[in-house]
């Protein structure tokens, strides 16, 4: 059976009506890729690091271990974009190689908590840098507030406003055309690239810096393989994201060139920003100062530059969290609008808007469900907490279909084939199978928790499924 026929058997109907466009060349591509792995994650986790293994060889190991296995993945899922260029990504794999439950588990997951809680994170991130401006200092200040019961408050303050009206306008720019949000996407990567290299480069060559600090030590470190492990999470935190592109391989100019091309430059670029960012902030200051740190990198670019330095870290950190935000909301959207398409979820969130050629409802769905987690305040990041567990989960059973799909379909032709299989692939997958049992045992309640999510999907889906199965009918 070839591929375009196992696809159009999983759509409720032949396509009809306005179509997303491929809107989205190479550069668009690469920026989605290195946009949303870059947010606020390197210039914040070499303290955690430091934190957990105590010294600057060792978080080194760290990054490069994470490097390593995050362009493992991503070599595996550029064959599996290659070969099935489809909105939804991870969602059509899973669909395609173990069925259409999980894959709508996988969308379930996504739509609910993974994407919306993400969104969240990052505009009450970008809140909390804005708020270190003195011009923002009235962010904190109380607007009014909502008893919704004898014991819980709702208190909405201008840091909601700004968190809100960032998911507004990036989920408004996404709605009017995926190329206006590709270009966004483009200026925005090159604008926090030059920033990295020039902290960087500061850090680097800073008279008061001293490269003796690569020797010294952090005597409150975890240490051991447990240290490790939990260095190793944080690097791959800060790598995280990468995935996102195939979700919009549908709006990709020749996918089957452009999606390699773009995952692999992505993540090999990020990897060496990261080294550079890294070294210059080892280079700055000793593994006590860096382990208690606040944000390393401000700290790094304080000796070098003053008051200057943690200035230019600021508008590094807000000009990388509207990349990785637009990033965010525009993979976000093509999940639930694919598993819609699909007949699994309700038929309006499955069709593009005829002018903009877009998902347009299910970005507006999406974005709903953000600015509710906003507004609840610190109740999204225990959401979040549960997602990381699925998240890894999810990333062994998507990575895993690339066996499936060789065995199944060994005809089909593979514009690109990952490098190293099976061995890359297979080790991907065992490390991110080791991670999620590490998740799993560290965070046992919320880890539980996001199963349980996953598992409330099923009814959900037995519904949808019968409702799909009438309208065949």
């Amino acid at each position: 059976m070839s591929l375009e026929t196992t696809h159009e058997r999983e759509s409720v109907v032949v396509r009809q009506g306005p179509q997303l466009v491929r809107g989205l060349n190479v550069w668009h591509a690469t920026s989605i890729v290195a946009g949303t792995i870059i947010g606020s994650g390197i210039f914040l986790v070499p303290a955690e690091m430091m934190q957990a293994v105590g010294s600057a060889g060792l978080v080194y190991l760290a990054w490069i271990v994470g490097g390593l296995l995050s362009f493992f993945g991503a070599l595996t899922y550029a064959e599996l974009g290659a070969v099935r260029p489809f909105a939804g990504g991870e969602y059509v794999y899973i669909r395609d190689a173990y069925g259409p439950l999980p894959g709508f588990l996988y969308g379930w997951t996504w739509f609910l908590i993974a994407k919306p809680a993400s969104i969240a994170s990052v505009t009450a991130g970008l809140v909390r840098v804005l708020g270190t401006f003195q011009t923002f200092s009235f962010l904190p200040q109380t607007l009014f507030v909502w008893h919704v019961s004898s014991g819980r408050v709702l208190s909405v303050n201008y840091g909601h406003l700004v968190a809100i009206a960032a998911t507004v306008l990036l989920t408004g720019l996404n709605y009017v055309g995926v190329r206006k949000a590709g270009n966004f996407q483009f200026a925005f990567t090159v604008l926090k690239v030059a920033i990295i290299v020039v902290i960087a480069v500061v850090a680097l060559t800073a008279s008061n810096g001293s490269w003796s600090n690569f020797g010294t030590s952090f005597a409150g470190a975890k240490g051991g393989m447990v240290g490790f492990m939990a260095a190793l999470v944080a690097a791959l935190w800060a790598y995280d994201g990468w995935n996102d592109l195939n979700m919009v391989s549908e709006e990709i100019q020749r996918p089957e060139r452009t999606i390699p091309i773009a995952l692999i430059a992505g993540v090999g670029l990020v990897a060496i920003l990261y080294m550079g960012m890294n070294a210059g902030i080892q280079r700055a200051l000793p593994a006590t100062a860096i382990a208690q740190a606040a944000v390393p990198a401000a700290a790094a670019s304080e000796a070098a530059l003053g008051r200057l330095g943690i200035t230019l870290v600021s508008i590094g950190m807000i000009i990388s969290m509207l990349a990785t935000l637009n990033g965010t909301v525009m993979s976000g959207g093509r999940v639930p609008f694919a598993v819609a398409r699909d007949g699994y979820l309700f038929k309006a969130l499955g069709e593009v808007h005829p002018r903009f050629h877009t998902p347009a409802l299910a970005l507006v769905i999406q974005a709903a469900v953000a600015i509710v987690l906003v507004l609840v305040g610190g109740a999204f990041r225990e959401l979040f907490s549960l997602a990381i567990f699925a998240e890894w989960l999810f990333y062994v059973v998507a990575a895993s279909t690339i066996f499936v799909f060789r065995r199944r379909e060994p005809d089909v032709p593979r514009p690109y084939r990952t490098t190293g299989y099976p061995v890359v692939p297979a080790l991907f997958i065992g490390t991110a199978a080791v991670l999620l049992y590490y998740t799993f045992v560290s965070n046992l309640r919320d880890s539980v928790a996001g199963v349980a999510v996953i598992l409330l999907g099923i009814p959900v889906y037995l519904w949808f499924a019968g409702k799909r199965r009438k309208d065949l009918s």
